[in-house]
């Protein structure tokens, strides 16, 4: 499925850029299977931490978890060639491949890769696709923290609870995002 480098980049060689993309210069980063890994890995464990039970955080169910995919589904249409590589990416696992395993929903786990991936993306990526990339997990987890459970009326822009604040708040201080 994938091969021990996945080549990236911000802008397609010999095509014109799309109606919003910014005109760049080709740029290439390269990225292991371990690195690949862990940047396809994050959104799933973001969604996994979003779900868990907290002190302080709301009971989640199934339409928190699907809220998550569909955030996870949504980076098909960001202006990034690296959100959508990773989903296409996380898409393609079910032909067989084993996904790689999360290491639990421990936050303090989640935020060490959170950090480790802004590091490689630091290294490697166009700062156009770091950013989207790093926005994108953002609102993995917030759709996750917003999701009204099925069977429950709660008016819109009802304010998260001050656990949640806190999980995406933390989420974005470790994603470089505040």
């Amino acid at each position: 499925m994938l091969t021990p480098e996945v080549p990236m980049s911000h802008s397609v060689a010999g095509e014109p850029p799309s109606a919003g993309r910014r005109a760049t210069p080709l740029t290439t980063a390269v990225y292991s299977a371990a690195e690949w890994d862990l940047l396809t890995g994050l959104p799933g464990r973001v969604i996994v931490a979003a779900t868990a039970p907290g002190p302080g955080r709301p009971r989640r169910g199934v339409a928190e978890g699907l809220a998550g995919l569909e955030a996870v589904a949504a980076g098909r249409s960001f202006d990034s060639d690296l959100v959508r590589a990773v989903v296409t990416a996380i898409y393609a696992r079910h032909d067989g491949q084993p996904v790689p395993a999360a290491d639990g929903t421990d936050l303090v786990d989640l935020l060490a890769a959170c950090r480790a991936v802004v590091r490689l993306l630091d290294r490697r990526a166009d700062p156009a696709d770091s950013a989207a990339y790093r926005q994108w997990v953002q609102s993995v987890a917030a759709r996750v923290c917003r999701a009204v459970p099925a069977g429950v009326f709660r008016p819109t822009g009802e304010p998260l609870s001050p656990a949640d604040r806190r999980f995406l708040d933390r989420i974005g201080d470790a994603l470089g995002l505040r």
